[in-house]
């Protein structure tokens, strides 16, 4: 069972009120799937209870039942030259390089499959009315491989191999004659962590939870630099809207060098929309 403090509570009167219905989990490996009911996945004799000391999704510690990334992915193992992608229940799609996906070297970052399960069921997110289930990815000693918070993916329904966003979405890609260390470049692989997970660019990208950052407009056409900045940072300080899922970017996350260089990247892709 998780317990989270400050919102066991909560979770203990979401459990009265209804209970979570099992789910379903789909890997997906071209026209290959295997999927795995919520009960077989807390069966397993390699689930254990986690503690995570700070939790991306709920904002503090928390425990969880959960299993190994790895050895759930080695029931269908990758194709070379893969990247995972893990889908939402909301088609929030987040693209983890394969080699973090597998780490389990001592001392390294570690993806924990977080099981929601059906007797105990987790509390809602915070701002939200739905939890974090049914399935999500924590992560062990995250910063010790500089883990992105946009890896931490919740209500996770697939894990799916996919080409690299590169040789997938062409229409994401620089330039081609721009130097290597043009802070474009740079920009482009902050974006592709930081902002793919929801928004297309181009028509590229398997996320439309946020709109086309270069169709029919890319921000940097329509925001002074400043208030661009802001918004990136704190976005309900800029403008607000009913149903705002945009979150902001603390230093921590996007430092103020992979700021600079994502805004040159959208800067550098309005000359680069088909549009």
């Amino acid at each position: 069972m998780m317990r989270i403090r400050a919102v066991t509570l909560v979770g203990s009167l979401l459990g009265a009120i209804g209970g979570a219905s099992a789910a379903t989990l789909l890997i997906e490996r071209d026209e290959e799937r295997v999927s795995f009911e919520t009960s077989e996945l807390l069966a397993r004799p390699d689930a254990r209870q986690i503690p995570i000391p700070s939790d991306v999704g709920y904002g503090t510690s928390a425990s969880y039942r959960a299993i190994p990334l790895s050895a759930l992915l080695s029931h269908l193992p990758p194709s070379p030259g893969r990247t995972l992608e893990t889908v939402a229940r909301d088609g929030y799609a987040a693209q983890i390089p394969m080699e973090l996906a597998y780490q389990d070297a001592p001392g390294a970052a570690r993806a924990w499959l977080a099981i929601d399960p059906d007797d105990a069921p987790w509390p809602a997110l915070p701002g939200k009315q739905a939890s974090a289930g049914p399935f999500y990815i924590v992560w062990e000693r995250p910063e010790a491989s500089g883990i992105p918070t946009k890896y931490w993916t919740y209500q996770v329904t697939t894990l799916r191999y996919v080409p690299s966003p590169a040789s997938r979405w062409p229409g994401l890609a620089v330039e081609a004659s721009l130097p290597g260390d043009h802070p474009a470049r740079i920009g482009q692989q902050a974006y592709v962590t930081q902002c793919l997970p929801c928004h297309t660019l181009n028509g590229g990208g398997s996320s439309t939870v946020g709109p086309d950052l270069n169709i029919p407009m890319n921000p940097t056409q329509y925001f002074q630099p400043a208030a661009l900045r802001r918004y990136l940072r704190e976005p309900a300080s800029v403008r607000r809207w009913p149903d705002q899922k945009m979150p902001g970017f603390t230093p921590r996350q996007l430092s103020e060098t992979e700021l600079d260089a994502l805004i040159e990247y959208l800067a550098h892709m309005a000359k680069r929309s088909p549009d």
